[in-house]
């Protein structure tokens, strides 16, 4: 995506993976496109793979960088995990991408994950000598108290859900703790003035947006409270993913009654370049439209 300036903030991505990756009938439980013509014709051409009928979806962390601060939102998937198929792909480029914005790992101030699943901390932590030790050495690294304690219960259990929990936790979460990195928070927390955590959960039990207003503008990176255009023109699609699929319907309707015909710009995670948009309403849905300028 192109560098996005909220008042004295400007915000950039760096890209791990994009491309075809599923079919929203693997993604959406009950969803059949036969279902849906108008809201597959009203697809944006960069969301849908036309040959494979896969949705086009994005692994990025975006770059937040304020007069005091560099602020790195949600990690992908990271390398060294010894993930299977299909999350064993290269992660390279992501490194390359951090290279390129003039970064080092010592650079960064504050990270801070959206929610815990696996292609959203990944790169929290990197392997040393046998052990996960945090990637950024100087940052604190910010995680919701809620969503933490309940990753971390699942752990103590041998519990896994879809999108990672004990095992994704181990290692991408706990070293971060032990090494002292670790600031758990509440609702609302401000990371400096002007960007704070808006709390969404469902998709995870603590899933949270990072809200930025500076010089009388806004910009919302969403995490996982929707994945895809579809979900936008449907609000009450959850993922196969989502911890508790009501709550994660509940917090899009109330985020997008919210947003919807304002200035506000959105910035969800896996959506392909341009990535930033903007809702509208439509019907009992919103519209999305890109910002291409």
């Amino acid at each position: 995506m192109k560098p996005l300036s909220i008042g004295d903030v400007t915000i950039t991505s760096l890209v791990e993976r994009d491309g075809p990756w599923r079919r929203p009938e693997d993604m959406f439980p009950g969803f059949r496109r036969e279902d849906h013509p108008d809201s597959m014709a009203r697809l944006a051409p960069e969301v849908m793979d036309p040959e494979s009928g896969k949705m086009v979806i994005t692994y990025q962390s975006f770059v937040v960088r304020t007069p005091r601060h560099v602020i790195l939102v949600d990690t992908c998937t990271g390398e060294d995990k010894g993930y299977a198929a299909p999350m064993d792909f290269d992660k390279t480029p992501w490194l390359r991408a951090l290279e390129a914005e003039g970064l080092k790992p010592e650079d960064v101030d504050f990270v801070f994950c959206t929610h815990l699943h696996i292609d959203h901390s990944g790169w929290n932590t990197r392997l040393e000598d046998g052990r996960w030790v945090p990637f950024f050495p100087r940052a604190k690294y910010v995680f919701h108290k809620g969503e933490y304690e309940a990753w971390e219960q699942l752990a103590k259990e041998g519990v896994e859900r879809p999108g990672g929990a004990g095992g994704v936790w181990k290692m991408n979460c706990e070293p971060i703790m032990q090494a002292g990195q670790a600031v758990l928070v509440e609702d609302g927390f401000e990371i400096e003035p002007g960007i704070r955590l808006l709390l969404t959960p469902g998709h995870s039990p603590g899933h949270c947006c990072l809200d930025i207003r500076r010089g009388g503008q806004r910009a919302l990176i969403t995490g996982d409270l929707f994945h895809h255009q579809l979900q936008c023109h449907d609000p009450e699609l959850s993922t196969i993913f989502c911890w508790d699929a009501e709550a994660a319907r509940a917090s899009r309707r109330r985020v997008f009654a919210e947003v919807a015909g304002t200035e506000t710009l959105v910035l969800p995670i896996h959506f392909p370049s341009p990535t930033v948009g903007r809702l509208s309403r439509a019907g009992e849905g919103y519209d999305w439209a890109f910002v291409r300028d």
